[in-house]
């Protein structure tokens, strides 16, 4: 598993899957390597869950630090013998004919809509433009994990993929002992976790929440490397309302499950990524949720959300939650209920089937890779398989 910051997860949802489902496919008698990056663990350990790991460094640079990190393990990887790769994020295209050329398999997790992301600037939204007509044209298989992906790179590329959602973990009856240092009670506070980009909407929600008559708090977990102009505007958009308390990253797991199970409700603002892991573990947590309306969020959530679009939207979902807290609360168990259809087990079931596959070469191979015009027709099935 090639492409993340590796694991222990730290960061983010790739690393979480690759956690989760690498534990899996380990207790299964598979003999998983994970390539982590150097700084994720201080401890740099060798093994982690049965997942054996190897460790290389890193540049230090938002544009330069995933693709020499990956650059590095695909030159360890191609000197050793494995059967089948997953390469995470289409960015990592560069480096899909190196494994190619050494006969080894390749499946890329294409991730969200990254061109879209602001933080990137036009030279940047270029370059993932064309990482992701790589993917398309060097892997063996392309997985997707949301419906909305798929039909992306299907409308685009006419190229099918593999459809496997992450899992949500199912937290009932968590303790609130690690709420006290934090100064918040459980359905007393309104959550936001959220990495600190535009397309996060985190200042859209605080400044929503700002205008609004709530009484409760809102606390924000999160910040992000390389993005102190952004971490800035979100802070300036509490305009000093102390209702808004700012906890930076909060490490600790177990408080942060605490935190998703007792809060009133969760905002989140993602809107490029796909499937989103905070979402998945907000929900089963069984936190009423509040997200920005995409379709990736609509897929999760349904009928049992509450959505907005702009910060005008923020405020009467914040202040109908307050007025009547049992109703929240049974939109929470209704979403939980929901989070049992994404089970990690069955991802695992779905990496495991198609590891088979690519051993077997029993997968797509390289598809066309150009982009579709617009307005043409014959589109074939998004995807292969649903999981």
């Amino acid at each position: 598993m090639v492409g993340t910051r590796g694991v222990p997860a730290h960061y983010g949802g790739f690393e979480t899957a690759i956690e989760e489902v690498g534990r899996r496919l380990a207790a299964r008698g598979h003999d998983v390597v994970v390539y982590c990056r150097e700084g994720n663990d201080e401890s740099q350990p060798t093994e982690h869950l049965g997942m054996r790991l190897v460790t290389l460094p890193a540049v230090r640079s938002r544009t330069l630090e995933t693709l020499s990190h990956t650059g590095l393990s695909v030159a360890h990887l191609v000197a050793r013998r494995t059967d089948v790769a997953f390469v995470f994020n289409a960015a990592n295209s560069p480096f899909l004919p190196v494994l190619r050329a050494r006969g080894i398999p390749v499946a890329t997790h294409v991730d969200g809509l990254e061109w879209r992301r602001a933080k990137w600037g036009p030279n940047g939204q270029r370059y993932y433009r064309l990482a992701e007509a790589n993917a398309v044209r060097w892997s063996d298989d392309l997985i997707a994990d949301a419906r909305g992906i798929a039909d992306y790179y299907t409308e685009e590329f006419g190229a099918s993929t593999t459809l496997i959602a992450y899992g949500a973990p199912i937290a009932k009856d968590l303790p609130a002992d690690k709420l006290v240092p934090l100064r918040v009670e459980p359905r007393g506070y309104h959550l936001v976790v959220a990495r600190f980009e535009p397309e996060n909407h985190v200042k859209e929600i605080v400044t929503g929440y700002v205008r609004s008559g709530a009484r409760l708090p809102l606390v924000v977990v999160g910040s992000a490397p390389y993005a102190d102009e952004y971490t800035r505007a979100v802070h300036a958009a509490a305009l000093g309302d102390e209702r808004v308390r700012f906890l930076g990253g909060v490490w600790d797991q177990e408080q942060l499950d605490q935190l998703y199970a007792h809060a009133l409700t969760y905002l989140h603002g993602h809107s490029v990524g796909g499937t989103n892991p905070s979402l998945l573990r907000a929900i089963g947590a069984g936190a009423p949720s509040i997200a920005f309306d995409v379709s990736f969020n609509r897929e999760v959530l349904g009928d049992d959300g509450r959505y907005f679009a702009g910060p005008e939207d923020v405020a009467p979902h914040v202040e109908a939650a307050e007025a009547d807290v049992d109703a929240a609360a049974r939109r929470g168990a209704a979403l939980q209920d929901r989070a049992r259809d994404y089970d990690w087990d069955l991802v695992a079931d779905g990496y495991e089937a198609l590891a088979r596959r690519l051993h077997r070469r029993a997968v797509p191979g390289p598809q066309r890779g150009r982009r579709r015009a617009h307005g043409t027709t014959a589109v074939p099935s998004a995807t292969k398989e649903t999981v």
